[in-house]
């Protein structure tokens, strides 16, 4: 049986006891406190931490389903089979990008429940300490910097040990992890047949390959065992924050299939948008709702700057065309968009204990998911890479002769490598390793916007991937050193070929043109900045500027893109919001 045959019956199945989840508005109460769009790690996070308190009515608007009994979601190795073009996918492209010779990528935005964190691959990185710490530079807010979020991305965490119970010392630092929150992370639960190769290399060549014991420690540089948002086995994803034991608060109601259009503003005032208006149901009509405190946007960093524009909130030289009333011109909003971006370099190997064997044999991956289902073990219990590297480009490298290092700080990564045992979609026959390479400082920034009035029509995204020419050649030194990386004496016997043919700078940038894609971790469309700046969306307090009874808790509130994947960062983002609210509102959170 086909893998996609196999995983939708399992999920016809499994959705027949799918938790209770309002699936239609008649069932929400008269009012709410608190009205939150979007249940990704942002809305998820900020809808349990409120309804902590029993007096305070929550409403979180989901545009998608429930995602209950995916295996292909669940599943954590089953990752790379979730975007693009699936049901769980909003599947938007880019525009045309001149950077990439007129490609028009992927650019994967999850939909239902979990948001993007039930379909990307799982990997939890904080950043720096001076990436965080810039956070605060730009924001003019000191408990924006590392310091001041490290107790909220252990308030998240729920660190737990690897399925297969193997010891762990040395693989992480438990100092720096939460073991008591609500989002699992864990390091490998199987080995593989590249791990002891990988770390062999950073015995042989410490200087340019650096072990790395815990790249979440605030200092990531060097190689280190990953680690992914695992819980037992099983992917752990925003959903965790709605689990049963927090949906059954009676103050606590998610409505399903409700798309939110815009924001509007209440009776008594224009520009007090405590309003929202959604479609209520896939073909439904428009409904408008009031939230008695805020109106919460969580919707991601595509999807809360074109609310914020349907709702006049944004370049006047936009919305005046499209006739949509301009509340408040803010060019900001939008703007600044920031991902990490890379390509794959992918060599044949001589060995046949690669994961490209269970991708062809039907019957070796119904063997593995019948153990995963049965005791959650096995190699399908991780996410594709069991060791990462954060790397940086020497300063005595010619590339900075004509560029300013876009790091944030001497001490953040340039490039990042996943070392795959293994490639997908893989090919008919062989086996192979594969190694992306990210540049994950980039200096590119792109935008989000709209040329329609219609708030459902799709946005024009254009991350301008490459449009900065130190992106283009850092991914190009990148490659140029994961080959280094292939010929440690570690790796002897093990390389058959390359599968590309790539000496000269040339040949390689043109390759990178050809090949790079988005690693989905854009941010900074909405980005936060001093309250009196005349610059950025929101306040440090998350408040949208120009307009009152609105907030954002996402990804588009990150001023600036850490070279990490971003899960982890919107975590702690909404943790912090989360008291910055209660603390707002004090006669409603009592302690």
């Amino acid at each position: 049986m086909r893998l996609a045959q196999r995983l939708a019956i399992s999920s016809t199945l499994a959705g027949l006891s799918a938790a209770v989840i309002l699936q239609d508005s008649s069932q929400l109460k008269d009012s709410y406190d608190f009205i939150i769009v979007g249940a990704g790690p942002g809305g998820a996070t900020t809808a349990n931490r409120l309804s902590e308190s029993s007096d305070v009515k929550v409403l979180l608007l989901e545009a998608g389903g429930a995602n209950d009994g995916e295996l292909a979601i669940d599943v954590p190795q089953l990752c790379v089979t979730l975007t693009p073009n699936t049901a769980w996918d909003w599947n938007f492209t880019t525009v045309p990008q001149e950077g990439l010779n007129g490609r028009t990528p992927p650019f994967p935005r999850g939909i239902g429940l979990g948001g993007t964190s039930a379909v990307n691959c799982l990997v939890y990185t904080r950043g720096t300490k001076s990436d965080i710490d810039t956070w605060a530079t730009l924001s003019g807010d000191d408990s924006w910097g590392w310091d001041g979020l490290l107790p909220y991305f252990k308030k998240s965490e729920k660190f737990n040990l690897p399925v297969d119970g193997h010891n762990v010392t040395g693989q992480y630092t438990p100092e720096v992890h939460g073991f008591d929150g609500i989002i699992g992370v864990s390091v490998p639960g199987a080995a593989r047949a590249i791990d002891d190769r990988v770390i062999a290399v950073t015995e042989e060549l410490p200087e340019q390959f650096p072990y790395q014991q815990d790249m979440n420690s605030g200092e990531h540089l060097g190689i280190g065992w990953t680690q992914a948002l695992i819980d037992s086995g099983v992917r752990s994803s925003a959903k965790a924050y709605l689990a049963p034991d927090y949906l059954s608060r009676e103050n606590l109601d998610v409505l399903l299939y409700a798309r939110v259009s815009r924001v509007v503003g209440t009776e008594d005032d224009a520009l007090t948008l405590r309003s929202v208006e959604f479609q209520d149901g896939p073909d439904g009509e428009l409904r408008n709702l009031t939230a008695g405190k805020e109106v919460i946007l969580s919707a991601g960093s595509v999807h809360t700057p074109v609310i914020l524009m349907h709702s006049g909130i944004g370049d006047a030289e936009v919305l005046e065309p499209l006739q949509i009333p301009v509340l408040v011109d803010n060019p900001s909003v939008g703007q600044n968009l920031t991902d990490h971006v890379g390509c794959s370099i992918t060599y044949e190997v001589n060995s046949t204990k690669t994961l490209d064997n269970i991708w062809r044999d039907d019957s070796l991956m119904d063997s593995l998911l019948d153990e995963w289902k049965a005791n959650k073990t096995g190699i399908l219990v991780d996410t594709s890479e069991n060791h990462i590297a954060w790397l940086r480009i020497p300063d005595d490298n010619a590339i900075w002769a004509n560029a300013t290092d876009p790091a944030s700080g001497p001490t953040t990564a340039h490039i990042e490598f996943l070392f795959q045992n293994g490639v997908y979609p893989t090919k008919d026959s062989g086996n192979y390793f594969n190694l992306p390479v990210g540049a994950v400082s980039p200096a590119s920034r792109g935008f989000i916007t709209i040329n329609s009035s219609d708030p459902f029509a799709a946005p024009l995204i254009d991350p301008r991937l490459l449009s900065e020419p130190i992106d283009l050649l850092m991914v190009r030194e990148g490659i140029k050193v994961g080959q280094q990386f292939v010929q440690a004496r570690a790796w002897d016997g093990y390389f058959v070929k390359a599968l590309q043919d790539l000496e000269t700078d040339e040949e390689i940038e043109e390759y990178v043109r050809e090949n790079t894609v988005s690693f989905f971790h854009p941010v900074a469309t909405a980005a936060m900045s001093p309250a009196d700046a005349d610059w950025g969306v929101v306040t440090p307090d998350l408040l949208v500027k120009g307009v009152k009874g609105l907030r954002i808790v996402d990804a588009s509130v990150v001023p600036r893109l850490p070279a990490a994947h971003t899960s982890a960062a919107v975590y702690g983002v909404a943790e912090k919001a989360a008291d910055i609210i209660k603390a707002a509102y004090p006669d409603l959170f009592k302690a």
